[in-house]
């Protein structure tokens, strides 16, 4: 896909406005069920966007990101619960704690590229849901059974529920995280990500510093990885090594996938895609869940190889054509 078309070009402000506004007002037609469903998309979409900004924009291939979004869960969880942090804070430290894991991992995954860092990164999501139930930790992080993160009462000054409240904190964090992915990508720094994505060697001859591009890249991927985890303990109230399976990982690259490699807002697509068709599949028959889920995924893959963002993009291009056309 040409980063130019997610990436490069801005999109007018009346179109973000609205999103806003709508995102704003959103949680106050829906009840709380749905409320609730809604903050789980936007908390995979940074997630998503975490990823992407390793794979999309920088070319390093993870398929164990959900070790970060185990570590950022599980950061403001112990926090909270052992040492009781307000989990407000504990959200940016879950994402620091996973900007250093990311970045002190990418220094050896350095020498690793394509098949091979995957498969480092695999084994790196295989383990930690193993090592947070070592009975080594257990006193730490609650072994099997896990640890419980209760969310504060709303401000009583504010006449909302608890799913609505949380909606417009994720919200704007969401918001936040995207301004700051939009404006790292448009940077030298993600011209120097994406020269690197491109041809590494070729980017190394024009004074990139590979290595050091690729390690941080990996930190700042691990970084919105851990804030969607210390999100999602916060917003789910509880956390289990057995929900930061190598599955989550799989379900991530997925919808980075249909939401659009290389592209910005594509998360939000991919993070509602990982929510509701899992879901979906599952009503139409349990048994054959699976099956049903690649059927679905085949058959997007087919009408959109180039992701949602890019579907959106074709079909922008082909009415700019005919209205020029025509005029």
């Amino acid at each position: 896909m040409d980063p130019r078309l997610t990436v490069g070009a801005r999109i007018p402000i009346k179109w973000v406005t609205l999103f806003v506004v709508i995102g704003v007002i959103l949680p106050f037609f829906m009840d709380g069920y749905t409320t609730f469903q809604a903050t789980l998309v936007m908390i995979y979409a940074i997630a998503i966007l975490g990823l992407n900004l390793l794979t999309g924009f920088n070319g390093q291939f993870s398929l164990g990101h959900s070790a970060f979004y185990a570590i950022g869960a599980y950061t403001a969880a112990i926090l909270y619960f052992h040492y009781g942090w307000p989990v407000y804070a504990t959200i940016p430290v879950g994402g620091i704690v996973c900007f250093v894991a990311g970045f002190l991992f990418g220094l050896p995954a350095l020498r690793l590229e394509g098949l091979y860092l995957a498969l480092a990164t695999f084994a790196l999501g295989i383990a930690i849901p193993q090592i947070l139930k070592s009975s080594h930790l257990e006193e730490l992080t609650g072994g099997v059974q896990g640890l419980d993160v209760f969310r504060p009462a709303v401000p009583e000054m504010l006449p909302l529920t608890m799913d609505q409240w949380w909606y417009l904190i994720v919200f704007v964090i969401m918001l936040f995280m995207f301004w700051v992915a939009w404006n790292l990508i448009n940077s030298r720094t993600g011209r120097a990500m994406m020269a690197i994505r491109d041809n590494s060697i070729a980017a190394k001859s024009m004074g990139v510093s590979t290595s050091l591009y690729k390690s941080l890249t990996f930190g700042v991927s691990a970084f919105y990885t851990g804030v969607a985890g210390s999100l999602s303990a916060i917003i789910i109230e509880f956390v289990a090594p057995d929900s930061f399976t190598f599955q989550l990982s799989i379900l991530l690259f997925i919808g980075m996938v249909v939401g659009g490699t290389g592209s910005i807002w594509g998360a939000l697509f991919g993070g509602l895609f990982i929510l509701i068709i899992p879901n979906f599949a599952e009503e139409i028959s349990t048994g054959l869940s699976y099956a049903i889920f690649g059927i679905i995924l085949i058959l997007i893959i087919y009408v959109m190889p180039s992701g949602f963002t890019g579907l959106v993009n074709l079909i922008r291009t082909k009415i700019r054509g005919r209205i020029g056309t025509t005029g």
